[in-house]
């Protein structure tokens, strides 16, 4: 859809154009020395182009419309803040489990080898 208005866009407009003339005869007679000229427009010099339709709203307008935007950012910013938060508390609940399943399991551990080491040690008397 977008390439269809582009194209009548294109139609209803001339494009600029810029006129290269070459001159084969050049003074050298090898090089053809070419002429660049200034584009041309078929628009009359005092017809001004359309603004573009995002600039038609008044300065009101424009601003309600920067306050609405500004709003809907930092609700979705708070939104954002509390789930972030409500994760790393569950991140930190799990961190403190893991700890505390750690230090049983190192208790656990060194008594095991306290067990051991007495019973080393009794068996080498």
């Amino acid at each position: 859809m977008l390439s269809g208005v582009r194209g009548r866009e294109a139609a209803c407009m001339p494009k600029p154009t810029m006129a290269v003339t070459g001159d084969e005869t050049a003074a050298t007679g090898d090089m053809p020395t070419y002429q660049i000229r200034a584009p041309t427009t078929a628009l009359p010099q005092g017809v001004v182009m359309a603004a573009s339709p995002g600039s038609l709203h008044s300065p009101q307008q424009l601003a309600e419309e920067a306050t609405r935007k500004r709003e809907l950012r930092l609700m979705k910013n708070r939104e954002a803040a509390r789930e972030c938060r409500r994760k790393k508390k569950e991140y930190v609940k799990c961190l403190e489990n893991r700890v505390a399943v750690l230090e049983n399991q190192n208790k656990t551990l060194i008594e095991e080898l306290k067990a051991l080491k007495d019973l080393y040690c009794h068996k080498a008397e």
